[in-house]
């Protein structure tokens, strides 16, 4: 049975990913900085935090993964604003302790690491892997750094590793500190109220390209299945849809009546208008596409915060 190890396996796609390999019949090891898994799909668990290269290398050599993929991060944009250097910390040299105890260690073994679409130029057309490169974001720039270590790695040690430029994913579990299950969990809990409510909101003007994260596990799986190791694939719903249409669904799920206000604090210093992603070259090189509607990703993560269970 193939070993995949998980670092950032606590987190939102940590849970559905070791879901994903469990199924297709792989061993699942997690890491995290938790003393415990959250997940039942991961089988082994050890409490390792991504910036302890010691850590990192001694799991490394002991378990010697058929793979590996790299969640660990911070992975909002907003939080990076507010912590930049500890954006870089994981997300970089996080990935660099990775990196180096694979060299020593498992040379042979695959990594994927997940990238984002906050790594392109602002653009009112599709993305595709060949777009400009114009991060506005420390979190984004930080996701360049981390694909150009990646790329040093590759061409240097000749270790395998794929890449993505992720584009929004959603689902049940979701932190509410994102987009989605703020909103899902405020129209929730005033639905549950009994009587109307004000919903706090950020900027609607913009689009924004979202998945269900299932979608994106399987993309995950199939990637790191496949030969195209050194490339980049952007994973996304190929589609922007614009947010004042996605608060107007949310809030028609609630039994109450809702009106909007707008935050400032949720207003980020910067905000691309538009974004949208081609994901053409992942559907022709390893068949993958995204097959859930995102109504029913909306529902699913409203009747979460419905039923007081917020977690997948």
């Amino acid at each position: 049975m193939p070993k995949v190890l998980v670092f950032g396996s606590n987190g939102f796609v940590g849970g559905y990913l070791a879901k994903e390999f469990s199924s297709c019949g792989y061993q699942v090891m997690g890491c995290d900085r938790g003393e415990t898994s959250r997940y039942v799909s991961v089988t082994q668990y050890e409490s390792v935090d991504v910036c302890d290269a010691f850590c990192v290398e001694s799991v490394i050599e002991r378990s010697k993964p058929d793979a590996i993929v790299n969640l660990a991060a911070i992975s909002s944009v907003s939080q990076s604003w507010s912590m930049p250097a500890a954006a870089f910390q994981v997300n970089v040299v996080g990935a660099i302790n990775i990196f180096e105890a694979m060299r020593k260690h498992c040379p042979d073994s695959k990594i994927l690491i997940v990238g984002s679409s906050e790594e392109y130029a602002a653009s009112d057309d599709p993305l595709t892997e060949e777009s400009p490169i114009d991060a506005s974001s420390p979190y984004g720039i930080s996701k360049i750094a981390q694909e150009n270590i990646a790329e040093v790695y590759t061409k240097r040690f000749d270790l395998k590793v794929y890449r993505t430029r992720s584009f929004n994913h959603i689902g049940v579990g979701q932190a509410p500190n994102f987009v989605i299950p703020s909103w899902c969990q405020q129209a929730a809990e005033i639905s549950r109220s009994g009587k109307p409510g004000v919903m706090k909101i950020g900027n609607l003007s913009v689009y924004r390209d979202f998945s269900d994260v299932r979608d994106v596990v399987r993309a995950y799986r199939m990637l790191i299945e496949s030969d195209f190791s050194g490339e980049v694939f952007n994973i996304g719903a190929g589609k922007s849809y614009p947010l004042s249409e996605i608060l107007e669904v949310i809030v028609s799920m609630s039994e109450q009546s809702i009106d909007v206000m707008v935050d400032p604090s949720l207003l980020r210093p910067v905000d691309n208008e538009r974004i949208c992603s081609d994901c053409s070259k992942a559907r022709r090189c390893f068949g993958w596409e995204p097959q859930i509607d995102i109504t029913d990703s909306l529902s699913a993560v409203f009747e979460s915060y419905s039923n007081l269970n917020a977690c997948c």
